[in-house]
């Protein structure tokens, strides 16, 4: 069974490859720091820093490989290859939400950068699935959880 792509602008490739190189370089040396001052101290078997240590190696290795397999499998939007026009990937829109009269600006991001707290929304969740393919000054009923919510485009950027 084929994976997966994972769906990525420019700026959240770089964004996961930094994280990497972090991961990869620097909280290995120091996670290895602090495994070596555990054992320092010596009986492992009731060491609560080794344990946490060890805990915390799991956590950035697990870390790592869910990161490399990511980038294995990544798609990074091409700039040129978005029509600035239509809502795609990679867009910010702004959009009036009718019910309540005021404005939203979402980031268009694939799943794996999507953070709602931020305003990048899923291409692959309810509101993002709606709004591709749209254009300025189009209404799009949107079915979310919540009820249907309308948007109207008020404005397209690119933002990769």
């Amino acid at each position: 069974m084929e994976e997966k792509k994972n769906i990525l602008t420019y700026a959240g490739l770089r964004q996961l490859e930094d994280e990497l190189q972090d991961l990869k370089v620097n909280q290995r040396r120091e996670i290895a720091e602090k495994i070596k001052v555990a054992r320092e101290q010596g009986d492992l078997s009731e060491n609560a820093e080794y344990d946490a240590a060890k805990d915390e190696q799991r956590d950035i290795e697990a870390r790592i490989e869910e990161i490399e397999k990511i980038l294995k499998n990544a798609e990074v939007v091409v700039e040129d290859e978005v029509d600035s026009g239509k809502i795609n990937i990679g867009c910010k829109v702004a959009l009036q939400d009718l019910e309540y009269d005021e404005e939203v600006d979402f980031s268009i991001v694939g799943s794996t950068e999507a953070n709602s707290l931020k305003g990048k929304i899923s291409n692959e969740s309810p509101v993002g699935k709606a709004l591709i393919g749209h254009v300025i000054g189009d209404i799009v009923a949107v079915e979310t959880p919540a009820g249907n919510v309308q948007y109207k485009i008020l404005n397209i950027e690119r933002n990769i």
